[in-house]
């Protein structure tokens, strides 16, 4: 087991939590997590593009001269594709762009990036993010003692007072121990955990 420290907001250290090694002594996997991160970004894409075929655009389906005898090249209806006006050919229509992965994939690329942030000293665990009140110019003094940048702050219980804080703060995002995502991870320069969403996402990564 890999023993972290654990600390509050006031910067101060309250105790220790013990890690599986198999999460903090982790290796970057950049092959793993690249298709974790396509994966996420591909089921972001709404996939509502979409253009008018040649049953849809207006305009009649009768031919529009004869066959043969105008000298013309033959030619059928308004509708079709090689026409002003008409159809789309083999055009884009509402999908999904959803790419599957594995569960143990995307578990195997979560705990790798965790492994990073431990070993690079980008992630703090503190013991609660219980604020006494939802001032935002507050909690930007406890974040530039504590050094941090762009941060992801995972929780298991929300704190209204931080949330109400955070929100007006740009370069802080909140997420809760089960929406915990390898793209969010890797977005932010820093990872802030309480206690309680480290041991909920340490169970939750050795089933």
């Amino acid at each position: 087991m890999t023993i972290l420290k654990v600390y509050n907001l006031g910067n101060q250290e309250t105790g220790t939590v013990d890690l599986h090694d198999s999460i903090a002594e982790s290796k970057l996997n950049p092959f793993v997590i690249k298709d974790v991160v396509v994966s996420y970004m591909s089921e972001r894409q709404q996939g509502t593009h979409k253009v008018k075929g040649r049953s849809e655009v207006a305009g009649t389906r009768k031919k529009l001269f004869r066959q043969k005898g105008t000298g013309n090249a033959r030619v059928g209806s308004l509708q079709s594709p090689t026409r002003r006006h008409g159809g789309v050919a083999f055009g884009p229509v509402p999908r999904s762009h959803a790419v599957a992965v594995n569960k143990k994939v995307r578990k195997k690329a979560l705990v790798s990036v965790i492994g990073s942030k431990i070993r690079n000293e980008e992630m703090l665990v503190v013991e609660d993010l219980k604020l006494q009140d939802h001032k935002t110019k507050n909690l930007v003094t406890i974040l530039e003692a504590l050094k941090l940048e762009k941060t992801l702050v995972v929780f298991s219980e929300e704190d209204p007072n931080f949330a109400l804080a955070a929100r007006n703060i740009p370069t802080i995002k909140c997420v809760h121990s089960k929406g915990l995502s390898v793209y969010d991870v890797l977005n932010h320069k820093n990872l802030v955990m309480t206690k309680d969403a480290l041991l909920d996402v340490e169970g939750r990564m050795l089933k």
